[in-house]
């Protein structure tokens, strides 16, 4: 089940809204025991069998957490909470990956097994283990009752894409938070804008795109390539913030306040900036638990160096079992380091729109490794981005005037107009009601295109 569809927005959550808020408000036992249950079974919708993989998980986790509170066992619960849900994440998603690569590099003739890969295991893993973690660092207490865990981890608005939300974020709410009326509507009008970038954004560049990477590379021209290759920098943008957007929404419908885990990344001035404003909750999980323990920048450079990389090695592999997400981690931690040690200074004294479109281009180049099913193919598409050819092909053309007013709200999109209108708004209440309006008519629409079109799920589905 995915936010985006009629089962979800006209059965799901208005089942859950309405057990929910028919159990009393002092009663937060009882409406944690619902969220719950909702929880589970909006996981088991996808594949009812990996219900229990999660909540081996959350044991796990559980019990390690008990361990890591106390002094004399704080070291066994990380170890075993590291060792396990790391070790689970490996088996199911990457030993395909390693068996595969081991005999194509050694010719060896290794079984490689068919293994389904649970949806949101990447997610729920890395939640689950910095739980623990911050209980060995004392910065939260252990929790003693295993169903604040499981609702923690199993939470269903950042359960399957994120963000990967911090257990001392909601650990209050989950003993105590109130909804209201207020609430509820922010919450409602923040899920429509999200829906809105999923349906109306992100899948009419999702169209663009895989029509482009679809060609044969032979028959790729650079105009094309570039094309597709901006389609898919939207397309991804889109899809993961609507995504992150309708999750920090609904955890607002039921009283949870998770962090913001997009802000504007499209109008960075450097790559380090992107990074700050990219996926923020992914990137301060491996700051503070890789980079931070590892030395982080209290190191020598030779070390510092070491550090970056080994972060971004470990990033590009947590999003996929392939040698494009190791390449593209990769691609930006020599990125990062160009601009930490040598092109810092020179970035900041470009003119604004010039340093915004310097981190745009890498950003869009690293999409496409991101994006191309194999490094040959990646190198291929990269190699028609900048191979000069007379004129614009007609299907170019095609593509950009069929998408210009998508392409043209993409671009807007990008930009902080949202804050600006939030602005305009505190300064005339009447305001309030324009923007009711305009998050029921982006709702409407997406309902309409939810109908006509073909199911599209999130891209962070599959990590």
């Amino acid at each position: 089940m995915v936010f985006s569809s009629p089962l979800f927005l006209f059965g799901f959550l208005p089942a859950l809204l309405a057990v929910y808020f028919a159990v009393p408000a002092r009663a937060r036992a009882a409406r944690n025991a619902v969220l719950l249950a909702f929880s589970l079974g909006f996981y088991a919708c996808g594949e009812p069998k990996f219900v229990f993989v999660m909540l081996a998980s959350i044991a796990l986790n559980y019990a390690c957490g008990l361990l890591a509170g106390r002094e004399r066992t704080r070291r066994l619960g990380v170890v075993l909470a590291s060792v396990c849900g790391i070790g689970l994440l490996v088996w199911f998603k990457y030993t395909g990956f390693l068996l595969s690569s081991a005999n194509g590099l050694f010719g060896l003739h290794l079984p490689v097994p068919e293994i389904t890969l649970p949806i949101g295991i990447s997610f729920f893993t890395f939640q689950g283990l910095s739980y623990v973690l911050d209980v060995a660092r004392g910065t939260v207490a252990p929790q003693k009752n295993p169903l604040h865990i499981a609702l923690y981890v199993a939470l269903f608005p950042q359960l399957i894409a994120g963000p990967i939300v911090r257990y001392e974020t909601i650990a209050a709410e989950i003993v105590e938070r109130r909804e209201s009326v207020d609430e509820m509507a922010a919450g409602i009008r923040r899920f429509c804008i999200g829906l809105g970038k999923k349906m109306l954004l992100a899948n009419a560049m999702a169209a663009v795109a895989d029509e482009v990477f679809g060609l044969d590379t032979a028959f790729l021209t650079w105009d094309l390539a570039w094309v597709g290759a901006v389609a898919y920098t939207f397309q991804i943008y889109f899809d993961f913030s609507g995504y992150s957007d309708m999750a920090i929404g609904l955890g607002r419908m039921f009283g949870f306040h998770f962090l913001e885990n997009f802000n504007y990344p499209y109008i960075s001035r450097s790559v380090t900036e992107f990074w700050r404003r990219w996926h923020i909750s992914l990137s301060s999980w491996f700051r503070d638990y890789v980079y931070i323990p590892l030395g982080g920048n209290r190191v020598g450079p030779a070390r510092h160096i070491v550090n970056i990389m080994a972060v971004w090695l470990l990033t590009g592999i947590w999003h996929g079992a392939n040698w494009t997400f190791l390449c593209w981690g990769l691609y930006f931690g020599v990125l990062l380091l160009l601009e930490k040690f040598f092109l810092g200074k020179w970035i900041a004294r470009l003119p604004a729109p010039l340093a915004t479109l310097y981190a745009f281009v890498l950003a869009v180049l690293g999409w496409v490794l991101f994006r191309a099913d194999s490094l040959p193919l990646a190198g291929q598409y990269l190699a028609a981005m900048f191979t000069p050819a007379a004129g614009v092909q007609r299907q170019t053309v095609y593509l950009l005037v069929e998408y210009r007013w998508e392409f043209l709200a993409c671009v807007i999109g990008s930009f902080p107009v949202a804050k600006l209108c939030a602005k305009w708004r505190d300064w005339h209440s009447g305001l309030y009601a324009l923007e009711n309006l305009w998050a029921a008519a982006v709702f409407a629409c997406s309902v309409v295109w939810m109908i006509s079109s073909t199911f599209n799920p999130f891209i962070y589905f599959r990590f």
